[in-house]
This record gives structure tokens, sequence and C-alpha cells, in this order.
């Protein structure tokens, strides 16, 4: 793994953290916010951004992450994508795994490496640059690793309340025919002391989906609750450590894509780009 991130550190990023102002208008980025981001800049010639998201499981990282991979021309690499392709193979390791996951534990440090180093060779073997890492680093040995290897430019952590993001596990469904991931949920949580509500609709499937949707094993109360717990456990370090050096966006999602797509590309200072990118295509 060492061998393959460390050639990322030559590589330039989109935002320089050496001279640090930020201001914004969202209300949704936690106050006060930290000064890591500068003017917008010209990120057609230099797209090479080494970013990390953080945050619960179900908040939303993979749908976030992979649209601004999308938008800004790097690989997402997801580690819960990682595991669950090797869930899918055969063999000890996808054994191992099964019994983990249904069991609402964290896969441990070792094996996400592992996985992730493997990912990050095939990335380079094929010329790719920079990454969006979801879902890595989940602790502080793994972030320690990570930044003997490489330099992290941003860390994105995604909130939102935890009833919402035991609705949001509960309510995910995916296809088993064409693979595709919905989600029936409804949720309607009303603002109090202050706080603003927050309103997500299902992301329902098309008519010949709907006979074929499956949930997934650890989809349980339970189990997601028990997710929840754990990763609140290990991540306010991994928080602390990344909001310490400066790097760390903590960005409460005020509702569903519609809503919250837009207030993120503002906090990033991107809503331009994509303009430019929209009049482009």
């Amino acid at each position: 793994m060492a061998r393959v991130l460390r050639v990322a550190r030559s590589s330039s990023s989109l935002f320089s953290f050496g001279s640090r102002s930020y201001s914004a208008e969202a209300s949704h980025v936690s106050s006060p916010p930290p000064p890591f981001l500068g003017a917008r800049r010209d990120v057609t010639k230099e797209r090479n951004v080494q970013w990390v998201f953080l945050g619960c499981p179900g908040v939303g990282k993979g749908t976030y992450a992979s649209r601004l991979s999308s938008l800004l021309g790097v690989p997402h690499i997801a580690t819960g994508d990682l595991v669950r392709d090797a869930l899918a193979s055969s063999g000890p390791l996808s054994q191992q795994l099964s019994e983990i996951v249904n069991q609402g534990k964290l896969v441990s440090d070792e094996i996400i490496v592992n996985l992730l180093s493997k990912r990050l060779e095939a990335g380079e073997a094929k010329g790719e640059s920079g990454f969006i890492l979801d879902g890595f680093p989940r602790t502080m040995r793994q972030a320690e690793i990570l930044g003997d290897v490489t330099d992290i430019d941003l860390v994105v952590n995604l909130k939102l309340p935890e009833e919402v993001l035991v609705d949001k596990c509960l309510g995910r469904r995916t296809c088993n025919q064409c693979g595709k991931g919905f989600n029936i949920a409804h949720i309607n949580l009303k603002g109090e002391n202050g706080k603003p509500g927050i309103s997500m609709d299902p992301l329902l499937p098309p008519p010949q989906c709907m006979s074929k949707l499956i949930t997934r094993a650890d989809d349980t109360e339970e189990v997601v609750k028990a997710r929840l717990r754990i990763y609140n456990e290990t991540s306010q370090p991994l928080e602390e450590y990344y909001r310490s050096k400066g790097k760390l966006m903590e960005f409460d999602l005020p509702g569903g894509i519609p809503e919250s797509w837009p207030r993120l590309l503002e906090a990033l200072r991107l809503d331009d780009y994509e303009e430019k990118q929209s009049a482009a295509a």
C-alpha cells in the first residue's frame, strides 16, 4: 500500500491549504467553520484531488463522493464496495468477512488496508491519478498509515441525526437483477430546539425492479444501531485528528440530494465549476 500511495505525494491537489481562508453562507457547515478553503481556482488545470469522506453508515458518503468523482474526474474508492466484492468471491476471506459484517462489527485494519492496497495498485496500472476515499480511514491507525504515505487535502465529514440514519439504513433495497440501489424510507423529521427539520423523499425503483428488491443481511435495526455505536466510538479521535490539522469540514446534510448537493458544492467552492461543466456539455 505504501508503495502505491507514495506516488500520490507528487501529484497536484485541487485546494492549497497553505493560506487558508474560508467563509460560507451555508448554515449547514458546522460552526465555527474551519478556515481551510481558499478562493475558487481553475480546477480544469488541477484535477488530482486527494480527499476523504467520513460519516456514519447510511449517511450518504457513497452518493456524494461518487457525484464529486464524476464532476472532478478522479476515482471514487469505497472500501464498502471493496468488502462487498470480496464477500462475493470464494475462499476463506469471504467467509471471514461474512461473519464480521453479519454481526455488525467493523472489518479489521489489516483486511481493509490489504483490499485498498490492491485497488490502488490496479488503478495505478490503469493510469489513475488522485482519489476520493469513502469509508477509509475509519480508525486512528488507518489515518496514521494514510498520513505516512500520502497527503490528504480535505476530509469531508457528512452528518445526520441518528434517527434519520437508522431509517435510511432500514429502507435500503437492492434490485437482485440490475444491481441498482434504492431506498423506500420516507423521512420527515420535525425541527426542534432550534434545529431545522429534515425531509427526504424515498428513492423508489422502477416497476420492473419492484418485485426483485432484496435487503442487505446486515440491515436490521439491531445491527444498524450496533454499527452506529461502534462508529461513533471510533470516529471521535479520527475527527479530532483531522480537525487539529485544519483539514476537516463538517457538513450537516439539510435533506435529500436536491437540497444537499448544491449546498455541498457551495461549501466546497465548486458551485461555479459545475455550472461551467454543464454549459460546456
